[in-house]
């Protein structure tokens, strides 16, 4: 079954074409759109999308207190803040507001179906802008988490695997590791898979912590 997507931002010009580009993705169905915050929650409720591409500014309650409500009713609905504003403080409010993702509205067609793609998949996606902020929030311990895997755990993933978190953390997306490595989408998907599996981890999150606290990033 496609992606159900609810497109929630004010400028009709900007929705329409979310619309004709995501409905042109055969993995997606745009379900719905909406114009103001009170229009994204009767729509999720009556439309039930797996993922909410949401701005923050709207008329009505704000995106922040729409990620709220809506994480509230349908914790399994993933809400993707798509917005002008690379503003650290609105990513992190977002965050804590329930988000699953954060992606501006200068990304490029591909970072965006990468977004969708990862929010649905139950990950943390941060436009490769904004990784910055999420390094800064690991260094200074605001986020909780299971304790970093030992070195056994590391010892097990293979050099390529090793190339891939080092990615990831640095904020490429998929497409972007794949060209880098010369590998294809799937093979990074795949190598994903196994970092979270052999990491016992499931987000990006985490995934920066792994590599920064391991001296990843340095190398």
């Amino acid at each position: 079954m496609p992606i159900r997507l609810l497109i929630a931002d004010d400028h009709g010009v900007l929705r329409a074409g979310l619309r004709a580009l995501l409905s042109a993705e055969p993995e997606f169905e745009v379900v719905g759109e909406a114009e103001t915050g009170d229009e994204v929650l009767r729509k999720a409720e009556m439309l039930h999308p797996d993922v909410v591409l949401l701005d923050i500014s709207m008329p009505g309650p704000s995106g922040i207190e729409v990620t709220r409500e809506l994480k509230a009713r349908f914790p399994d609905m993933r809400v993707l803040i798509l917005t002008v504003h690379e503003d650290e403080t609105l990513l992190r409010e977002a965050l804590r507001a329930g988000a699953a993702g954060y992606i501006v509205k200068r990304a490029v067609e591909e970072e965006l179906i990468a977004a969708i793609l990862a929010v649905w998949r139950g990950d943390l996606y941060v436009h490769p802008a904004m990784t910055r902020v999420l390094l800064q929030d690991v260094a200074e311990g605001q986020r909780g988490a299971s304790t970093s895997p030992g070195e056994d755990q590391l010892a097990q993933l293979t050099p390529r695997e090793r190339d891939v978190l080092r990615l990831i953390a640095l904020g490429y997306t998929n497409r972007q590791i794949a060209d880098k490595l010369c590998i294809s989408v799937r093979t990074v998907e795949t190598h994903r898979a196994n970092l979270t599996g052999k990491l016992g981890v499931r987000s990006r999150v985490q995934l920066v912590r792994i590599a920064r606290e391991h001296g990843l990033l340095e190398t």
